[in-house]
Protein backbone atom coordinates (compact mmCIF):
# COMPACT_ATOMS: atom_id res chain seq x y z
CA UNK A 1 0.00 0.00 0.00
CA UNK A 2 1.26 3.50 -0.93
CA UNK A 3 1.79 6.67 2.08
CA UNK A 4 -0.99 8.24 -0.30
CA UNK A 5 -3.73 5.57 0.58
CA UNK A 6 -2.47 5.58 4.16
CA UNK A 7 -4.52 7.77 6.74
CA UNK A 8 -1.68 10.54 7.80
CA UNK A 9 -1.47 13.28 10.61
CA UNK A 10 0.70 16.89 10.06
CA UNK A 11 2.58 17.47 13.46
CA UNK A 12 4.41 20.88 13.16
CA UNK A 13 4.04 21.04 9.47
CA UNK A 14 5.36 16.65 9.06
CA UNK A 15 3.40 14.30 7.92
CA UNK A 16 2.92 10.89 10.25
CA UNK A 17 1.45 7.94 8.47
CA UNK A 18 -1.08 6.66 11.62
CA UNK A 19 -0.58 3.09 11.53
CA UNK A 20 3.47 3.62 11.67
CA UNK A 21 2.81 5.36 15.21
CA UNK A 22 2.63 3.64 18.54
CA UNK A 23 -0.35 2.31 20.24
CA UNK A 24 0.13 5.66 22.80
CA UNK A 25 0.04 7.90 19.67
CA UNK A 26 -2.75 6.66 18.11
CA UNK A 27 -4.52 6.32 20.61
CA UNK A 28 -4.23 10.29 21.12
CA UNK A 29 -5.21 10.51 17.85
CA UNK A 30 -8.57 8.82 18.22
CA UNK A 31 -9.02 11.41 21.51
CA UNK A 32 -8.53 14.21 20.09
CA UNK A 33 -10.87 13.29 16.86
CA UNK A 34 -13.59 12.31 19.40
CA UNK A 35 -12.90 15.47 21.17
CA UNK A 36 -13.28 17.36 18.32
CA UNK A 37 -16.38 16.31 17.39
CA UNK A 38 -18.00 16.58 21.09
CA UNK A 39 -16.58 20.07 20.02
CA UNK A 40 -18.43 20.62 17.02
CA UNK A 41 -21.82 19.09 18.84
CA UNK A 42 -21.72 21.34 21.57
CA UNK A 43 -21.25 24.31 19.01
CA UNK A 44 -24.22 23.30 17.35
CA UNK A 45 -26.32 22.97 20.75
CA UNK A 46 -25.22 26.05 21.69
CA UNK A 47 -26.32 27.83 18.37
CA UNK A 48 -30.03 25.76 19.01
CA UNK A 49 -29.71 27.64 22.20
CA UNK A 50 -28.74 30.60 21.76
CA UNK A 51 -31.87 30.94 18.77
CA UNK A 52 -34.33 29.27 21.14
CA UNK A 53 -33.44 31.61 23.53
CA UNK A 54 -34.15 34.94 21.83
CA UNK A 55 -37.36 33.12 20.55
CA UNK A 56 -38.75 33.20 23.85
CA UNK A 57 -37.72 36.46 25.04
CA UNK A 58 -39.08 37.73 21.94
CA UNK A 59 -42.19 36.59 22.56
CA UNK A 60 -42.17 37.18 26.14
CA UNK A 61 -41.46 40.86 25.01
CA UNK A 62 -44.24 41.02 22.46
CA UNK A 63 -46.69 39.65 24.67
CA UNK A 64 -45.84 42.26 28.10
CA UNK A 65 -46.39 45.04 25.26
CA UNK A 66 -49.23 43.61 24.11
CA UNK A 67 -50.52 42.92 27.45
CA UNK A 68 -49.41 47.49 28.16
CA UNK A 69 -51.46 48.44 24.74
CA UNK A 70 -54.49 46.10 25.97
CA UNK A 71 -54.68 47.79 29.05
CA UNK A 72 -53.84 51.36 28.30
CA UNK A 73 -56.88 51.03 25.96
CA UNK A 74 -59.23 49.64 28.41
CA UNK A 75 -58.26 52.27 30.84
CA UNK A 76 -58.83 55.26 28.21
CA UNK A 77 -62.14 53.25 27.43
CA UNK A 78 -63.17 53.68 31.45
CA UNK A 79 -62.35 57.17 31.87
Amino acid sequence: MTTENKETISIDDKDYIVEDMTAEQQYCISQLKDLNTKQRNLRFQQDQLNAAIATFNSTLTSSVKEAEKSEDTEGAKSE
